[in-house]
């Protein structure tokens, strides 16, 4: 099992959009410096959606190789044709991953029919440990607890990022989940919360800005010291919400380039942090120093 601060890497980028390779190793140092648990490359927040497959893969394979077994590597690999997500999955597995991360299929809303015989199909196709990826809020798809129930006895379905913010589903998730089955918060503003109730850690946004401070947020959660923690979210709680003052991941991305971790570049159809809510970011990044 994975735990702790999990955090879903931004995908270092030229100012013209071409991946920045030399960033992506200073970023990745960084975070192991810092006290990251594992990193998920290629996530929303990594701009899956925008690199093509050739891309995506040769992403996770920088990372696996800059990391060297140091921690855990995910990749994301999730896609809205269950095809590609194979594809995408046994490419990130020949790469030497720990686990993938499969968010469900986005725009085009299966059933939940459709997504028990999507995640099937996957975790039949490769051999990997896997782990399910809910965010109702950008995919137009939510997969109920009743859902998940039905996978989490797949062998290499190991967990599942539940990112609606809802503790009620969380709690049902929580019920679900084993020694073979974790529940990981994926909605960095509730998931000291999560943690404390059963939760084995956060693949977090938050994490790429303060990573030191997450991970020990983490730590003290999955250890039950609920002041401690909670002491530590509360200065993290301005990042959580303002890091999304813009849809992600551009003010994460903003903030990571003001950290001079790497350039400012960002894929289309995202747009660089517009000027009016930088003091936002700033402000928040300061209560988190």
């Amino acid at each position: 099992m994975f735990q702790g601060s999990i955090v879903a890497l931004v995908t270092p980028m030229h100012e013209d959009g071409s991946l920045d390779e030399a960033s992506l190793r200073k970023l990745v140092e960084f975070h192991i410096e810092q006290g990251t648990n594992a990193i998920v490359a290629m996530g929303t927040t990594g701009e899956s959606a925008t690199l093509n497959e050739k891309e995506h893969c040769h992403v996770i394979r920088q990372v696996v190789d800059i990391v060297a077994g140091r921690i855990p590597v995910i990749a994301g690999t999730g896609a809205n044709s269950t095809t590609e997500a194979i594809d995408l999955t046994r490419c990130a597995a020949d790469a030497g991953v720990d686990a993938c991360l499969l968010v469900t299929p986005y725009y085009n809303k299966p059933t939940q029919e459709g997504l028990v015989l999507h995640y099937k199909a996957i975790a039949a196709a490769v051999d990997i440990p896997q782990i399910l990826y809910n965010v109702p809020g950008r995919t137009a798809c939510d997969m109920l607890p009743e859902t998940v129930a039905q996978l989490k006895d797949v062998p290499n379905i190991v967990g599942i990022k539940d990112a609606t913010g809802d503790m009620a589903v969380g709690k049902a998730l929580l019920a679900l989940s084993d020694d073979n089955f974790a529940v990981y918060s994926g909605d960095d503003a509730t998931s000291c919360e999560l943690i404390l109730m059963g939760a084995k850690g956060s693949i977090t946004v938050t994490g790429n800005v303060a990573p030191a401070k997450n991970s020990q947020m983490c730590a003290k959660a999955l250890a039950g010291d609920s002041k401690g923690a909670k002491a530590i979210d509360d200065e993290l709680q301005p990042l959580h919400n303002d890091l999304f003052v813009q849809a992600n991941p551009i003010p994460v991305k903003w903030a990571v380039c003001e950290l001079g971790l790497i350039e400012k570049g960002i894929r289309l159809p995202m747009t660089w942090l517009t000027e009016d809510c930088e003091a936002v970011v700033k402000k928040a990044m300061s209560a988190a120093q």
